[in-house]
C-alpha cells in the first residue's frame, strides 16, 4: 500500500522561504506523476508543481514559477518543494499526490481528478 507523508509546513514572514517534502512509501508505478497542490481557506484544491515519471516533464501553476522548485530524489523516495519568495496568498494547505495519468497536458495534470492516492497535507501560513 502507498503512503505519502508531506512535512516541512510552517510560518513564515513575507518573503521567506520554506522547503516542504513528501515522502512516498509502498511501491508505486513507474508511470506515476507526482504533484503538490494546495488548497486555502474556501478556496478549492489547486495544482502547484508536477514532475512527470522519468523526471522528464514538470509543470508549475504561473502563480509560483521563478519562485518554487521541485527536487525528485528517486534513491530516497522524497519530492521536495522549495519555495522561496513567499507571499501571503501561498498561504494553504500542501498535499501531495501520485497518479498515473493518460493525459499530459499540463491542464490535466495540474487538476486534483486523475489523482488517487494523496497525503495528509502540512499547512504553510505565510505573513505579510
Amino acid at each position: 500500500q502507498v503512503q505519502l507523508v508531506e512535512s516541512g509546513g510552517g510560518s513564515v514572514q513575507a518573503g521567506g522561504s520554506l522547503r516542504l517534502s513528501c515522502k512516498v512509501s509502498g511501491d508505486t508505478s513507474s508511470n506515476s506523476w507526482m504533484t503538490w497542490f494546495r488548497q486555502a481557506s474556501g478556496k478549492e484544491r489547486e495544482g502547484v508543481a508536477s514532475v512527470s515519471p522519468g523526471n522528464t516533464i514538470t509543470y508549475y501553476d504561473d502563480s509560483v514559477k521563478g519562485r518554487f522548485t521541485l527536487l525528485r530524489d528517486k534513491d530516497k523516495n522524497t519530492l521536495d518543494l522549495q519555495m522561496n519568495s513567499l507571499k501571503p496568498e501561498d498561504t494553504g494547505m500542501y498535499y501531495c499526490a501520485v497518479g498515473v495519468l493518460t493525459d499530459w497536458s499540463r491542464a490535466a495534470v495540474l487538476s486534483e481528478k486523475p489523482y488517487h492516492i494523496w497525503g495528509q497535507g502540512t499547512q504553510v501560513a505565510v505573513s505579510a
